[in-house]
């Protein structure tokens, strides 16, 4: 069922973008009376498809590979390298006839949609829901492996990033990624110690699926109602410090304890107040005792509809010019940034295991962004490519000849493959590991 829900919300949510970003395409050609030929979700390889329609001289329809989709523009040199058409005479309605702002407006037509719909997503989530988020002061760190390496330590509390002081405790793994960050002070105990970061590990930091969890103490909030423990004397407010004579200062520490000690009845040692207490303690056959603990308080900020215009409009600025970052690490190899290339794979494993519309949202608002940045890199094939092209026109006159854009296409066609190639290679090898 997890599966299901998750593969659901993959093929829904890519569907969807596809859909805006070939729609921005479609809706500036047919604006300057530019035919377009197909319009296609999926792709319909041997000119087959699941269903295919036609209206107003286009022909849609959704394809049988589940790739991406298209918007074939008439008299436009694209991926379907409709060779033929570009040997007859230039006619009106084609693309190759227009004016070099049109063609630009039509092919940043998919990028403008992509960051439009991110913005009233935004919006939306920031009307409907506020921002919510845990707030990085007060609160500690649970390392791993990697971390602990790099010098962090389980209960450390980061204090700065150089000179920034994180808010969001959920962005501290994002944050020492894209600033740069060389120095990392933290509260220890009652010292205050400088972490110095090396960042030849940057690379590593990218593929780590949480390097800094949040360290949750092991206090009570309620005991469940009729469970095994029901009857055991634990009260809101008891922190548990030990179980089964082991001690135990986070949740986490208790998890790996309590799937051995499964189906048994262990002693707690219990804090309440200024006493600790020794209590016996019901595990059952998975490994839980059946409370419910209390959870550092989450920040939530409000908006009206007025407000969260301009709370969405700098949600979505955030997240673009984070993305920015990120990809900035791609080109240079020596951060090890291109080992965390994904694919859909990786995609789907990002969309939680139940349906949860805030977070769908969230996740399709960030996907959008993605599409749209990684579409403007000038590559030949991408909009990008096409965009430099046009621009190269407009600054100089001259537009560039159709062997030369053949050509570039096919470069660019190979150059995607290689980059899904990586990204599909990534997501294998992580299954594996």
């Amino acid at each position: 069922m997890v599966i299901f829900i998750k593969t659901l919300q993959v093929i829904l949510a890519l569907s969807v973008l596809i859909i805006i970003h070939e729609f921005g395409h479609f809706l500036w050609a047919r604006l300057f009376g530019i035919r377009v030929e197909k319009f296609y979700l999926f792709f319909d390889v041997g000119g087959k498809a699941i269903v295919r329609w036609h209206w107003g001289g286009t022909e849609f329809g959704i394809g049988w590979l589940p790739f991406g989709g298209y918007c074939k523009i008439s008299g436009m040199i694209d991926e379907s390298m409709d060779l033929e058409q570009m040997k007859q005479e230039p006619r009106p309605w084609e693309f190759r006839t227009h004016p070099a702002w049109q063609r630009l407006l039509v092919m940043a037509g998919g990028v403008i949609n992509n960051f439009i719909f991110a913005i009233f997503a935004y919006i939306a989530i920031m009307a409907i829901w506020g921002e919510s988020y845990i707030e990085n002061r007060g609160n500690r760190i649970y390392v791993d492996d990697l971390a602990y390496e790099m010098g962090f330590r389980t209960g450390d509390q980061i204090l700065r990033f150089d000179d920034y002081e994180p808010e969001n405790f959920g962005m501290l793994q994002a944050d020492l990624v894209r600033r740069d960050v060389r120095k990392a002070t933290v509260l220890r105990g009652a010292d205050t110690l400088d972490i110095y970061i090396d960042r030849s590990r940057i690379g590593d930091v990218l593929n780590d699926p949480l390097m800094f969890d949040l360290a949750v103490p092991f206090v009570v909030d309620s005991v469940m109602t009729g469970g095994l423990n029901a009857a055991s004397g634990l009260r809101r407010g008891d922190r548990i410090v030990a179980l089964d004579g082991q001690d135990i200062a986070y949740v986490q520490d208790s998890r790996e304890l309590l799937a051995r000690l499964r189906s048994q009845e262990i002693a707690a040692s219990v804090v309440r107040g200024a006493d600790t207490l020794g209590l016996p303690v019901r595990v059952d056959s998975t490994g839980r005792i059946g409370v419910y603990m209390q959870m550092p308080g989450i920040k939530t900020r409000h908006y009206n509809l007025l407000e969260a215009i301009p709370a969405g409009w700098r949600e979505a600025g955030t997240s673009i010019g984070g993305y920015l970052d990120d990809l900035s690490l791609l080109a240079r190899p020596s951060t090890g940034a291109y080992k965390s290339v994904g694919s859909f794979i990786a995609i789907g494993q990002v969309f939680p295991e139940t349906w949860d519309w805030y977070r769908f949202l969230n996740i399709l608002a960030l996907l959008s962004i993605m599409l749209g940045v990684m579409n403007l890199l000038p590559i030949p094939g991408l909009d990008g490519g096409h965009i430099l092209f046009t621009l190269y026109e407009i600054v100089s006159g001259r537009k560039p000849g159709e062997k030369f854009l053949v050509a570039a296409q096919m470069i660019g066609m190979v150059l995607i493959f290689a980059l899904m190639f990586l990204a599909f290679g990534n997501d294998i090898a992580r299954l594996i590991h």
